[in-house]
Parts: C-alpha cells; structure tokens; sequence
C-alpha cells in the first residue's frame, strides 16, 4: 500500500488531488489518502445542493460549498475531521462493500480504545451506535475509491444549523440526505489519546495501519505530488471543484415556493430552478403596483438562483414599480 498525507486544507483541492491521482497514476498496489480541510460542505454528486444546505448561514460563515463524484449524502468537515480514501483496482472490490475498505480504520480505532465502533447499515461507522464515520464510492475505468469521514472533534452545532433547510420547503428531484445522530469520535478513545489533534490522529492511524512504529520506517510508501502534476490538479479544482456550474448547476430541476405577509399584503413566489438557474418564476399575491410584475419576472429568469445575483437583478430594476411598501432588501431576503 502507498500513502498521502494532503497538505492542503481547501476540500475542492483534496478532491481534485484524488481524482487526478486514481485517474492517472498506478502504483502497483493500493492508495491511501489522508486531508482534512476548514470548514465546508460536501454534496453528493445526485443531490439537489440548494436543498441540502442552509444558503444563508453558510455565506455568512465563510463556509465552502462543492460536489464531489461520488454519491451519498450531503456532510459538513471542518478542522475537527479527518477524511481518509483507499483507491483500488475495481476488479479487487466489490462496488458497495464498504466494509471491507472501512473495517482496517474500524480495527485502528479498537486500538486506540473506541472498542465498540463498528461498520453499520449501508455505509456507516458507529460507537455506541451513533454516527461519527459516512463513507461513500466512485469507480471509473477501472479504478475505484471509497472516501470516508472521521468526526474527531467536530463542532456539532453548525452541524446542523449549515445542513438544516429552512422552513420554505423545495420540492426536487434530488437524493435527499438522511439525517442521523450524530458524535465525535474523541470520547470514546483511550485516555492517551483524549488530547489528541487531527494531524496526530492521522499518523497514529498511518501507524497502526502499516504496522509499524515510526512513519521514517514508511518513507518509501509516500507519494509526492510533482510540480507538473499539481498543475494539473489546479485545472481540476478550477474545472469542477471551484466551478459554480458544476457545484449548483448540476442540481436537478426544482421548484420552490417562497410567501410571505407583509404591511401592504402578501407576496407569493413560485421559482422553477433548472441547471441552478431560474428557468420561470411567477408572482402572485394581493401586493399593489402600477406596473405589470411579469416585467420583473422575466429580468429574473435566466439568472443563477444564488443570492448575489439575484440582488443585482433587484438592485437594478425599481421594484416599487411593481410591489410597493416591500423594499429591495426585503425581497431579496423573499425570493432568496
């Protein structure tokens, strides 16, 4: 088996990292990558990504949003996480038998103490039957990966503020997420290792892995990437991983209905959202403005579903012609 342990802490970067090195390199043997990044979103490569995130709260934490290749649902990382991938040959896996890509990390964390963690149901790692592990998988000529997460000391309450929907519900065709109960992992290893961080989390278990005592005595197992392949790596990252299109505009199509009262009456939007983008939008409600809202529906269609661009629309155009007594601002917040 060769290893890497990524240095980059932008998930979008780590993905294209993987991608690129199962696309085009061989070693003859299984690989073993390690990363953890700041704080992001992961969606499946099916989901509907509006759906799966709170839009609001994750601009206003800085938090980064991608799609990777593979299906699954939608999961938070930040600092607190390790996420590891073993890339094979696909005639030496099944595709879907994730335990026998996660059952060696299962075996590790018995050493270390967290003796009740255990494989579960489709694609999970339990202790004391709660969640701290997802896992999910890709094969492509002839190669495939299983890439899973390792909540080592996760901050669990923007776990559910950034992947929690609000109250205005979309109706999509996308796989939804399964909500599940949620832990860190840290409490339950032994008291050595109560203290521990990420990056020594992550030796430990190189360590237990390749059974050895010092990672000097694996040297030759590490893979570098070059100066050339990172070039290429960055025109992956930019090409998917960093690219608008390919994060929410491979959403499905859906629809959302977004109403709200105010003073001067109530403002109902229903939003068809095609390729990330509004494909139609109508305006209904008993608002008064002296001219016809269809001439402000269709400055919209057209437009990413994404909040910047639908404040330069609105800012753009003098919505009071259309509905008066609700400001700009408050329509942006409507629509978005």
């Amino acid at each position: 088996m060769r290893y890497i342990s990524m240095t980059s802490h932008n998930i979008g970067e780590n993905l294209a990292t993987e991608q690129y090195l199962m696309n085009n390199k061989d070693f003859g043997e299984p690989l073993l990558l390690f990363y953890y990044e700041e704080p992001c979103i992961i969606v499946g490569r099916n989901q509907n990504t509006l759906e799966e995130i709170n839009q609001k709260y994750v601009d206003e934490h800085n938090i980064r949003v991608t799609r990777r290749l593979s299906g699954g649902g939608a999961v938070y990382q930040d600092l607190g996480n390790l996420c590891f991938s073993f890339v094979v040959h696909s005639d030496s896996e099944e595709f879907g038998d994730f335990k026998s890509f996660t059952q060696p990390i299962v075996d590790a964390l018995h050493e270390m103490g967290a003796t009740t963690a255990e494989v579960s149901g489709r694609n999970d790692i339990l202790v004391d039957g709660k969640k701290f592990s997802g896992n999910a998988m890709y094969s492509r000529n002839g190669k495939t990966f299983s890439h899973g997460t390792l909540m080592l000391d996760v901050d669990l309450d923007v776990v559910g503020k950034a992947l929690n929907v609000p109250e205005d519900k979309i109706k999509s065709k996308g796989i939804k997420s399964v909500r599940s109960r949620v832990t860190n992992l840290k409490p339950y290893l032994a008291p050595e290792y109560q203290d521990i961080t990420v990056p020594e989390f992550r030796d430990t278990l190189l360590k237990k892995l390749f059974k050895v005592d010092s990672l000097d005595e694996i040297k030759d197992k590490e893979v570098v990437v070059t100066p050339e392949e990172q070039t290429k790596i960055d025109k992956i990252y930019e090409d998917t991983y960093n690219n608008w299109d390919a994060v929410y505009g491979n959403s499905p199509e859906f629809t959302v209905k977004k109403r709200q009262h105010f003073d001067m009456g109530t403002v109902d939007a229903r939003i068809k959202v095609d390729d990330g983008k509004i494909s139609n939008i109508k305006f209904y409600g008993d608002f008064f403005g002296p001219g016809d809202v269809e001439e402000l529906a269709t400055a919209l269609n057209g437009k990413k579903y994404e909040r910047n661009e639908i404040k330069n629309v609105i800012d753009s155009v003098d919505t009071a012609k259309y509905i008066v007594g609700v400001s700009k601002e408050e329509l942006v917040d409507l629509l978005v």
